[in-house]
């Protein structure tokens, strides 16, 4: 097995590097084209941090692991705020504008508890078993489209910075762009593999390894992305990337290879994953309304409730 563990950490290797230089491949392209930085944030930096998830999701569905697909998005989404929001507010208070309120982050919390709702059959009748169909994958994939065309709407209507300091060469950019997408695809392929491989060796469950070691694995890239644009005073890219990252998991993650591939009969959550990954977006929300920022004590408590809903994921 120990072949398999070196495998493992050399996937993730390769599948975080390639991230990495996908974000700054598509960041540089969108400089090139003078994208407002919310923007940036919402989109190019989202999806890209967000494409180990969605390669991820493609492999499992592909290898009949269902689990996994569901594991990785529900814990990625409760990572990205609880973990790394709670992280990059711990370096500095993230400013957030009111559009963000007002706009982006109810969008957030509708398609999360819309996405809790179309998993919880059971709720609403007892003799039926929780399943992900075809149909909830293309209701996600819609929303995640109404979505995207408020993007296009905020990028018709938005001022951008035409002093903005271009990175690197177009050419140069998109090359970054494509090593990346190459490379985020070969990592998570060998994620899945070996972390299926030494999750039946060990005795561990599928959901265990999905909620943990995948979704932590694939957040990494939104980890340090947030945090080091914090560190610069970019709050804008930072919660941009949270934010776009969780709609996209569930919108694209989740909703696209359903829809195209066919649902997953077997599911195995818990509950309690399900409402931590919706009371994470709502507080998100609240700590945002109540004076448009997220200061270190809110950091603080993100990062209690994440180290105490995990300490109940691996000893529960």
């Amino acid at each position: 097995m120990l072949l398999q563990v070196i495998l493992l950490i050399i996937g993730f290797i390769i599948l975080i590097k390639g991230a990495d230089i996908f974000v700054d491949g598509a960041s540089a392209v969108a400089s090139n084209f003078k994208v407002s930085k919310m923007l940036i944030g919402l989109t190019i930096v989202a999806f890209g941090t967000s494409a180990p998830e969605f390669a991820v999701s493609v492999k499992s569905l592909i290898s009949g692991n269902g689990d996994i697909v569901l594991g990785n998005v529900i814990g990625s989404n409760i990572l990205n705020i609880l973990l790394i929001l709670g992280c990059s507010a711990m370096v500095h208070s993230l400013n957030v504008k009111n559009n963000t309120v007002k706009k982006e982050l109810p969008i957030t919390m509708l398609i999360t508890i819309l996405f809790s709702v179309l998993l919880s059959d059971n709720l609403f009748d007892m003799k039926m078993a929780n399943k992900f169909t075809r149909s909830d994958g293309i209701i996600l994939l819609l929303f995640f489209l109404v979505f995207i065309y408020y993007l296009i709407s905020m990028m018709r209507n938005k001022k951008v910075d035409e002093d903005e300091k271009i990175a690197m060469s177009l050419f140069k950019a998109s090359a970054f762009t494509i090593l990346g997408i190459i490379s985020i695809v070969l990592g998570s392929n060998l994620v899945v593999d070996m972390s299926s491989y030494i999750a039946k060796t060990i005795g561990i469950s599928e959901r265990m390894i999905a909620l943990t070691i995948i979704a932590l694995g694939t957040s990494l890239p939104e980890l340090v992305t947030s945090i080091t644009a914090t560190k610069k005073g970019e709050y804008d890219i930072a919660i941009g990337n949270v934010v776009g990252s969780n709609i996209f998991n569930i919108g694209m993650v989740i909703g696209l290879p359903v829809s195209v591939l066919g649902g997953i009969s077997k599911i195995t959550f818990s509950y309690i994953d399900l409402v931590i990954m919706i009371i994470s977006s709502i507080l998100l929300f609240i700590f945002s309304y109540n004076d448009y920022k997220i200061t270190k004590k809110e950091g603080i408590i993100f990062i209690l409730l994440f180290l105490i809903y995990y300490s109940y994921v691996i000893f529960g």
